[in-house]
């Protein structure tokens, strides 16, 4: 019998182990087949049964956590805390008008929660959980929980809301959060979607607001089952959101606390910073609110209160208001001439009380004048007359470019709400606002800080730092965010002459600590705590008369301006009182026991005061209202 070739016997073989690998490959694809039928089938049979029989799994959005908001210190100014609540979802709801009778009866409802509870609900999706009632006790939550069964659709829940533990101290600069409105998704392109959940929460003034991004983080899921009734049976997975950024300010708790006390019932602001990195570390506007009123839904009472006080609490004078800087622009008008040429220091300029420019005098607030005085004397005894010849000299164009160079007539960009720009105006802004040609007259009111000058408590903090410095910082509110430093703000040097930054300096020395002075009586007696000042009174009414003889609003803003120690500066301090008269008199002392008080570290001792001044100061600590420093409630913490 003849053998079959050898290449014949090779290429069966090879066809047979052919036929063993495709064998192979198929049966292992079909035991793979056979494994993921069965996983299918068997191991996830219950999830698809619930799946199947009328869409009982319910994918819900789980709100993050808000971003906390501390102090510079790591003490909480902006926190969260729980929120008994109950939730309804229409589609699961069955009979509405059933369900909130029973509910009616385990619950404290009124017929204005219940018709603002079915607007809502006829407002969203079917599918979307409305907040029926929010800031429940526990007792009223474990009432509903334990006759859920009796009401579909119905859940109770644990949230967080917002918290504002110290109050009115942080109201205009944190603001607060209230529930979306219309108005806030009518702003936006593409909201997110945490945005369409009822009554979530969302910045709407201050911080909160120009922060929301940061602070609101981004949403979680949770699917859950329920039954043919609307019942929630279990949880069947969750995924956590992100939570939202946490945020530290420069700003001191215990110092903002003592300002805002300091200015107690007064419709005033002021602003503390420091020099060399430009923090804020207090920034207060008064009188102040509660925001823990807005979080809750303020009252009509409440709110009416708030509208109707005419020293305005719901305004933030700190960065809003804009006023004439009065005095304390006159810094602005020496540096602005002398850096042009047009004087020197020494230069001696006649007061007689008043300066002539055609028929018309412009004149010192001295009747008598001040006689011959000079940069150094001009400031310390605040002249004007020698103001009104510097103008004339210099040029309203100069003296705005000064201005803005020293931070008055620009926006600082903090994240704060409506931030103003003041005004430092020139001929060009005269003629395109309001089609008039510049007068003489309009740069020797702008001189001494009158006429069309506008400047906001914070400028006017910031021009007191840059002369102070010679460098040109800015203010920063946010020194961190998640831990990360932010950087800090600054353009190098304002390129003035030191010798004549020096020489304004020794002027606002001897404006607080010569006899001389106009805030003699506002100095501070330890070497270490000398500072530098200026006072200012800017007019509101064009006729002279004395403010004890005009109503309240008639009567003049009181300004002062400085910067501590004088020696080392490490802190600038603006002070402006609404109507509060004379600079010397009513913001000065204010001016004054803020830097005492952020020298020190504490409320200062009273030997850092003049004998004479003791008693009345003693006097104005004990009725402030301080806080402690353990529990953030109303006390003292003088020992």
């Amino acid at each position: 019998m003849r053998r079959p070739p050898k290449d014949t016997e090779e290429s069966a073989r090879r066809i047979t182990r052919r036929g063993l690998v495709l064998g192979g490959s198929m049966l292992a694809f079909m035991g793979v087949l056979a494994g993921r039928m069965r996983y299918m089938q068997v191991d996830q049979a219950e999830e698809f049964r619930l799946l199947a029989e009328e869409n009982r799994i319910n994918i819900r959005l789980i709100p993050p956590a808000r971003g906390l908001i501390f102090d510079r210190n790591g003490q909480p100014v902006a926190e969260n805390i729980q929120n008994y609540r109950i939730v309804i979802v229409r589609e699961d709801a069955g009979d509405l008008d059933e369900t909130f009778a029973k509910l009616r009866s385990l619950v404290p409802l009124s017929d204005d929660d219940v018709e603002r509870a079915l607007r809502e609900i006829r407002r969203r999706s079917p599918f979307v959980p409305v907040t029926i009632a929010d800031q429940l006790n526990w007792e009223d939550v474990a009432e509903v929980a334990v006759n859920a069964p009796a009401l579909p659709g119905v859940t109770p829940e644990v949230g967080l809301t917002r918290h504002y533990p110290l109050e009115a101290d942080f109201a205009h600069v944190v603001g607060y959060v209230g529930p979306v409105s219309d108005y806030d998704l009518s702003k936006l392109e593409n909201p997110d979607p945490l945005l369409q959940i009822p009554k979530f929460q969302i910045g709407k003034i201050g911080l909160e607001a120009k922060r929301e991004d940061q602070l609101r983080g981004s949403a979680g899921t949770k699917r859950i089952e329920v039954n043919a009734g609307g019942r929630v049976m279990r949880e069947l997975s969750r995924q956590e959101g992100q939570k939202g950024a946490d945020l530290q300010l420069t700003l001191d708790r215990d110092l903002q606390n003592f300002v805002n006390a300091r200015l107690g019932s007064e419709s005033a602001a002021a602003v503390v910073m420091d020099v060399h990195s430009g923090d804020i570390l207090a920034i207060s506007s008064a009188p102040s609110f509660d925001p823990n009123l807005f979080v809750r839904g303020i009252s009509v009472k409440d709110y009416r209160a708030l509208t109707e006080n005419d020293h305005r609490p719901l305004a933030d004078k700190s960065v809003q208001g804009t006023y004439p800087p009065g005095s304390t622009f006159k810094m602005v008008t020496a540096l602005a001439a002398h850096e042009a040429g047009v004087v020197t220091a020494g230069e001696t300029i006649y007061c007689g009380g008043y300066k002539q420019l055609g028929t018309r005098r412009f004149h010192c607030w001295k009747r008598g004048g001040h006689g011959f005085v000079d940069l150094h004397d001009s400031l310390m005894r605040s002249c004007d007359v020698y103001y009104y010849e510097l103008a004339e000299r210099v040029g309203v164009e100069k003296i705005s470019e000064m201005a803005k160079r020293l931070g008055i007539g620009i926006r600082h960009e903090l994240p704060m709400s409506a931030v103003a720009e003041g005004l430092a105006p020139t001929k060009a802004w005269k003629e395109a606002r309001r089609q008039e040609s510049w007068m003489v007259g309009d740069s020797l009111n702008a001189s001494i800080g009158q006429g069309f000058v506008l400047a906001s408590p914070l400028q006017l903090a910031v021009m007191s730092a840059r002369i102070a410095t010679g460098e040109a910082i800015s203010p920063r509110l946010v020194k961190s965010i998640d831990s990360v430093e932010q950087p800090i703000l600054t353009d190098g040097p304002i390129g003035l002459s030191p010798t004549t930054l020096q020489q304004v300096r020794k002027a606002m020395f001897s404006v607080v600590n010569s006899r001389r002075g106009t805030a003699y009586r506002s100095r501070l007696l330890p070497d270490d705590m000398e500072f530098a000042g200026k006072t200012g009174t800017s007019q509101v009414r064009s006729v002279v008369v004395k403010n004890s003889e005009v109503p309240w609003e008639q009567r003049d803003h009181a300004l002062f301006v400085c910067f501590a120690p004088y020696d080392k500066p490490r802190i600038a301090v603006s002070v402006v009182i609404e109507h509060g008269g004379g600079g010397s008199s009513a913001a000065a002392p204010v001016a004054r026991d803020i830097v005492a008080r952020a020298l020190h570290g504490d409320v200062p001792p009273l030997e850092v005061y003049p004998a004479g001044e003791r008693a009345k100061v003693a006097e104005i600590f004990e009725s402030m209202p301080l806080r402690s420093r353990e529990d953030g409630q109303n006390g003292s913490d003088r020992a």
